[in-house]
């Protein structure tokens, strides 16, 4: 692992480009978990400004003796819940309807499947969800989920559980498991 105390020391003197070095390290993979939580694209950027922000507001505050991902990941899971908790309170102009007929041809299966799960994704609980992707996207190890989300580890093991198997019967309510598996027997055919 790369140590990034000196990094930390030049950005904390204000040093610019250390400040976009640090931004450019990270900036992936606080967007990635941002956009899997809050689903949108611009709420996502947002929230990864966000983030970036408050990460460099309380880089004093970061305990050296630990990895610094994990921390700067924490920050981002907890602004986008704030976001989350703030966007839920909001009342919603219209309804609008989950699933809309493709007519596209098959080439565009996998991101319809990727689409289908961000959407599915986005009506998992919060806590399940964000285990979840961290486990999945980020391929922390329970022990670390636990830790990043101040949790027990039996805690976080069920909470990722209970993410798939939600995940899985979203899913199969609405035919995607089913329609994706069609499309890859006909690939595998041709």
């Amino acid at each position: 692992m790369t140590n990034f105390s000196l990094l930390v020391d030049q950005c904390m003197e204000g040093d610019q480009s250390a400040v976009s070095e640090f931004v450019r390290r990270f900036r992936n993979q606080v967007y990635l978990l941002c956009y899997r939580m809050v689903g949108e694209h611009h709420e996502a950027e947002d929230m990864a400004q966000e983030t970036f922000l408050r990460v460099f507001r309380n880089l004093h505050r970061w305990d050296r003796s630990r990895p610094i991902e994990p921390w700067i990941m924490t920050i981002a899971g907890n602004r986008c819940r704030t976001h989350l908790a703030q966007r839920n309170r909001r009342p919603i102009a219209c309804e609008t309807q989950d699933h809309v007929e493709d007519h596209r041809g098959i080439d565009t299966r996998g991101q319809l499947l990727a689409e289908e799960v961000q959407l599915a994704l986005s009506h998992v609980r919060e806590e399940y969800r964000k285990a979840f992707l961290l486990f999945h996207d980020h391929q922390l190890s329970y022990g670390e989920i636990a830790e990043q989300m101040d949790c027990p580890l039996g805690t976080v093991k069920t909470w990722v559980h209970r993410a798939r198997r939600e995940l899985v019967q979203r899913l199969a309510n609405r035919g995607v498991t089913q329609e994706y598996r069609a499309s890859q027997l006909a690939r595998s055919a041709e």
